[in-house]
This record gives C-alpha cells, structure tokens and sequence, in this order.
C-alpha cells in the first residue's frame, strides 16, 4: 500500500472511527482479553464517544482514498486510541500515524511520549522504540505505560 494519507479527524470522521475501533477491538484485541474486557472498552467508542474524544484531544485518521484505514489521537504528551483496520495491520499505517502524531507533538514542545499500551500493542510500540515502563492491572484488564523519548 502507497503511504497512507494522514489529515486531522472531522466530525463525518466519527462513525467510521467507531467502526473501524471497534472492529479492531472485536478481531485483533480479542486475541489477548476476554470477551468481558473487549465489551467494556468497545462501549467507550461509538460515534458520539468518538465524538467527545475528538473535543478533547486532536484525533487523526489515515486515509486510503475516501477509506478510514487507522486513527491515532494525542492529548498533551499521551498517545491514545491507535487502531488500524485488522486487514491493513503490519502494512505501514499505523508507524506512519505514529510518526505524525510524534511530529504534531516535536512540534508542540514535547520531549517525551507515552503510551497506554494493550498486551496486543506492546510488540508494535516496542518496534517503533518505545519502552515498557510499568504494567496496569485493573480487574481483568492488563495494559501497559510505554514512552519514548522524542529527538528534536
């Protein structure tokens, strides 16, 4: 796939972003959680979800033509909600959203990245230099905090 298009997210964004998480969630994370778990957060992006996040924080897409392929957003010095369609995972979408949200946040003065990372997630943030700094363990859900210092 020819690099994939990276615009800031508009609201007519907000159903296929929840579409594209969502099934992302159902197909790849599913792999790592229980269904339970997958529930929980799958409740947290539909369109209007989607909607609040994009209020407050600057949420991107990656485009293939008119397509939702990838989303990535950043709030402050935390990248959050990176999801690629689970047929375009390991073709270069999501290390080209990351490295657009590490430039938006270079550009903004910021030093260092985190990440809250899935068990799924944990080998892509690792590939792209960012490392495990503490686990999170809420109930049955396992996440991990990853950061990356950025080069000016």
């Amino acid at each position: 796939m020819a690099e994939a298009q990276i615009r800031r997210a508009l609201d007519s964004d907000a159903e296929a972003i929840s579409q594209l998480i969502v099934q992302t969630l159902r197909l790849s994370n599913a792999q790592d959680y229980p269904p339970a778990v997958i529930d929980r957060v799958v409740a947290n992006f539909d369109a209007a979800g989607v909607r609040g996040l994009m209020a407050s924080r600057q949420v991107f897409v990656a485009l293939d033509g008119a397509r939702v392929v990838g989303t990535a957003s950043l709030a402050g010095d935390v990248v959050r909600s990176v999801f690629v369609l689970p047929e375009r995972q390991g073709r270069g979408v999501g290390k080209a959203l990351m490295r657009h949200v590490e430039g938006v946040a270079r550009a903004a003065g910021v030093g260092q990245l985190r990440v809250p990372a899935s068990l799924t997630a944990v080998p892509f943030y690792s590939a792209l230099g960012y490392a495990v700094v503490r686990e999170v363990v809420d109930g049955d859900e396992r996440t991990f905090v990853m950061a990356r210092e950025l080069c000016s």
